[in-house]
């Protein structure tokens, strides 16, 4: 029988046909289905017509419950990207093996935002990826206008996928014992106060529905309640698995390592966390915040001696709490410590504390783009990631799989 050419190597030449997913896919499919390619006469006239004959043979690939791709794209699932992450809209199509749809977004004098389609759009699954990073209005907006453009234009389903999602954190009104003690036994005015803020969370999540959006693809949102402001389907992924990957690169004994939350309402995140990590033990900082982005350090929960201490949070901002964070650990005994979340945000002085000393690596994602790097700077890509779920979300299957969704800690 002739020797069987690997999935490897035969995606190779089936990826001009397919794309490149597409061509790992239909190798992996030859393979499982059991036929053979002769990968002794590796001439391409013998090689295509060998191959012609194995993937004409549909019906018997169907029969054992293997779906091949088509030898077309499918011309009804379609990417665009706004211009608040471009880059990474450009790896997410390459990994699929998709070119971004063709679109013209603009500004005029007085700043309004225009977007035109450049490429019919109708009966079609279309994908916008746009984190309403910063500057958030500008970035929401244009998100905004994005989705109408696309309804106009009869698109069968629109999904907006956001990397970043900006307002997150305005997920509650903030009223404490404290304030409710202040407010029945004296005539402050603290607790009313607390009470007439606002849940821009929720309204970005109506605009988002009444804009036209069918569905929201996020990673990381900063709380889940923020879940449970969508009146239409969310598809919530996670970004730390693509850093559990990269530190287990790094071949550190798990015997060193102790996962930190930086302060207690992070603590599920860094247990989900420490357990994929060997099941790392947890240390946990106790802050108290005087105001919004000015917290104080005041002690540690936990042992941190000797240990390479991992700060987990979803996003840094400012940077002021994990790098008091950082100095507390360091006069506890830590090693080494590193930096670890799902968004870099850095606003001013994140730059200047995160790269003072304190920290080893400062390990983040791409899902924000880095206008100012540093030296202790390390950016992974969640691509892959949004590529494999968008595909899932495409062809209405789990996007539960656990190499990206493991954390569970909603």
């Amino acid at each position: 029988m002739a020797s069987l050419v690997s999935p490897s190597s035969l995606s190779v030449r089936l990826g001009e046909n397919y794309g490149r997913r597409g061509g790992r896919a239909a190798a992996l499919c030859v393979s499982q289905a059991g036929f053979s390619i002769n990968s002794k006469d590796c001439s391409s006239s013998s090689f295509e017509a060998e191959l012609k004959s194995v993937l004409s043979q549909r019906d018997i690939l169907t029969a054992r419950g293997i779906n091949m791709p088509s030898s077309r794209p499918d011309n009804r699932l379609k990417i665009f990207s706004g211009t608040a992450n471009l880059p990474l809209a450009k790896e997410i199509a390459c990994y699929m093996g998709l070119e971004l749809g063709k679109i013209c977004i603009k500004r005029f004098a007085d700043g309004e935002i225009y977007v035109q389609l450049q490429e019919s759009v109708r009966g079609s699954e279309v994908f916008l990826v746009q984190p309403t990073c910063p500057p958030a209005n500008e970035n929401l907006m244009e998100l905004l206008v994005m989705i109408d453009a696309c309804r106009r234009a009869s698109a069968k389903t629109i999904t907006a996928v956001i990397p970043y999602f900006g307002y997150a954190r305005a997920d509650r009104k903030v009223v404490t014992v404290i304030q409710l003690f202040l407010s029945i036994y004296t005539s402050c005015d603290v607790f009313q106060t607390q009470g007439r803020e606002s849940i821009a969370a929720k309204l970005v999540a109506n605009l988002l529905t009444e804009a036209g959006a069918n569905r929201v693809l996020a990673c990381d949102l900063h709380s889940g309640q923020a879940l449970g402001y969508f009146d239409i389907p969310v598809d919530h992924v996670y970004g730390q698995p693509v850093i559990l990957d990269y530190l287990a690169s790094k071949m550190i004994s798990a015997d060193d390592f102790v996962v930190v939350s930086p302060d207690v309402g992070g603590v599920a995140r860094a247990r989900a966390f420490a357990k994929k990590l060997s099941d790392a033990p947890l240390a946990i900082v106790d802050k108290r915040r005087q105001s919004h982005n000015v917290s104080e350090v005041m002690n540690l929960i936990g042992d941190v001696n000797g240990k390479i201490a991992v700060v987990v949070d979803d996003m840094i901002d400012t940077a002021g709490t994990i790098a008091n964070g950082a100095a507390l650990l360091r006069q506890e005994g830590a090693r080494a410590v590193y930096a670890c979340c799902t968004h870099g945000v850095f606003s001013p002085p994140a730059i200047e504390r995160l790269s003072g000393g304190l920290f080893e690596e400062v390990i983040i994602t791409n899902t924000i783009p880095v206008k100012e790097s540093f030296k202790e700077l390390t950016i992974l890509s969640v691509a892959n990631l949004l590529g494999e779920t968008i595909w899932r979300v495409y062809g209405d299957s789990s996007t539960g799989f656990e190499s990206h969704l493991g954390l569970g800690i909603d």
